[in-house]
């Protein structure tokens, strides 16, 4: 990284409860949203990582309520693996680590938010599934997550975006970007703007649901992308669920949606080539049967019923925000080359197209199970 910017980070490390001295950092190239730094240190002539980083207020506009989430969640979640006596819970999930007045974050002299976490070694995150066994793997490693989170006591979380995952607002965005056309894109997307016009008369299918008491709220995730489950290097077993930014009160349909969406194509979420983008009905069978080895025991037959079709809902709703953006100038998601936001789009409403065909059989395979 710049010397101006290791200096600033050797700054931000001082600031938190490590002992030993940084030796180096690293950024990280991973995420669409949070500035993430690998840092290692010398403790006693052992090498450890902590991970830094800079929380993006742009997106998360309160961070302290974002932090009291994750140390909420975090610490309970190690809590109760300890009580059932697992092995190695600081790998099985995240540690902050405080400033030295006890705060969860540290705000610099720019109004910067800082935040460090123990680094969970010898476990490596896939951008894509490689393999049905992973593919339960990332599903039960998040049924897991939300079961324990089940009983967490207290005061309801933080909506730390509120409104995530409401089709219908982001819907409405859609419509008044596109009516907008600030860049002067719209003729560039004619088609992905036909395609996700064309699906409102379904889009409030989860909402509805909510509203009139048929699905509970639940403590989720809400970005259970396949590459925020750390997988140990030996076993290939699912260890630790990351990115913790957005975990607040939802609908688990919606972690569930997002795992078909990011677990059951073996492209990356931006393939250029659609041809190559479709629901894998061994990798979505996987799936359902890891989640459903952990979270089954709590769904409700109503939340088990719409799994397949959240996953549709999801894809779409992912892609109407990649749309949106794109409309927008990329304002919201990191964008790595021209068109980013316009082909993540397209990769997925052609998963949602390619969803809908196995849609039925799908959901039938569910309900065996």
């Amino acid at each position: 990284m710049p010397l101006y910017r290791e200096q600033h980070l050797q700054e931000i490390s001082k600031q938190f409860r490590i002992y030993g001295q940084i030796l180096h950092a690293e950024p990280c190239k991973i995420g669409h949203i949070n500035e993430t730094y690998t840092a290692t240190y010398d403790q006693g002539g052992v090498l450890v990582r902590y991970i830094h980083q800079k929380i993006n207020q742009t997106v998360f506009k309160n961070p302290g309520a974002v932090m009291e989430n994750i140390v909420r969640v975090t610490s309970h979640i190690r809590t109760k693996l300890a009580t059932q006596g697992a092995r190695e819970v600081t790998r099985k999930a995240l540690t902050v680590v405080p400033t030295h007045d006890g705060r969860p974050y540290y705000q610099d002299g720019e109004g910067e938010c800082w935040r460090t976490f123990v680094f969970v070694e010898k476990v490596q995150s896939f951008e894509s599934v490689q393999s049905p066994t992973q593919a339960f793997e990332a599903g039960k490693a998040f049924g897991m997550f939300q079961s324990l989170l089940a009983d967490l006591p207290g005061a309801r979380l933080h909506e730390t975006i509120p409104d995530f995952h409401h089709t219908r607002k982001r819907f409405a965005a859609l419509e008044q970007a596109v009516a907008a056309d600030h860049c002067n894109r719209a003729r560039f997307a004619a088609a992905e703007i036909e395609f996700a016009l064309a699906q409102q008369p379904w889009i409030g299918t989860l909402l509805d649901a909510f509203a009139n008491g048929e699905l509970p709220e639940r403590i989720t995730h809400n970005d259970t992308k396949f590459n925020n489950v750390m997988m140990d290097w030996e076993t290939g077993r699912a260890m630790c669920v990351v990115d913790l930014d957005t975990v607040m009160p939802g609908l688990v349909l919606y972690d569930f949606g997002d795992m078909v969406r990011t677990t059951t194509s073996s492209t990356l979420e931006d393939e250029k080539d659609l041809t190559k983008v479709h629901l894998q009905m061994p990798m979505f069978e996987a799936l359902a049967r890891g989640y459903l080895s952990a979270a089954g025991a709590f769904l409700t037959p109503a939340e088990k019923a719409h799994l397949t079709f959240a996953g549709k809902l999801i894809t779409f709703t992912i892609g109407i925000r990649f749309l949106t953006d794109y409309l927008a100038g990329d304002v919201y998601f990191r964008v790595h080359r021209p068109d980013h936001n316009l082909d993540r789009c397209r990769t997925q409403f052609h998963l949602v197209r390619s969803i809908t065909e196995q849609e039925e059989s799908m959901q039938k395979f569910v309900d065996r199970l």
